[in-house]
């Protein structure tokens, strides 16, 4: 019943940009941090960004150039990706978790290269 289903990646160039969706099927989703995962081949998964009551947080590498937001009317949060460079590319996992609940997604393939 319970799942995070993202989309969005695909293939693009150094320099430009790709917008990751994902729907949530939580009928409590405001209660909800979300939060975005990145992992490359033979790497640890990492923290990308996350949004939460309190405001936003990001990865240092992707500040400026990401931006994290949510519409909890459409229980989707996003992940706008701009300026995208080779070093971003990873599978991107969307995160669902509070006190009592963890989800995760299926991943979406960004992959940048030239």
């Amino acid at each position: 019943q319970v799942q995070l289903v993202e989309s969005g990646g695909g293939l693009v160039q150094p320099g430009g940009s790709l917008r990751l969706s994902c729907a949530a099927s939580l009928s409590d989703f405001s209660l909800y941090k979300m939060a975005w995962y990145r992992q490359a081949p033979g790497k640890r998964r990492e923290f990308v960004a996350a949004i939460f009551s309190g405001g936003t947080n990001y990865l240092d590498s992707v500040k400026g150039r990401f931006t994290i937001s949510r519409d909890n009317a459409k229980n989707t949060v996003y992940l706008q990706m701009n300026s995208l460079k080779p070093e971003d590319t990873a599978v991107y996992y969307c995160s669902a978790r509070n006190f009592g609940y963890g989800f995760w997604g299926q991943g979406t393939q960004v992959t940048v290269s030239s």
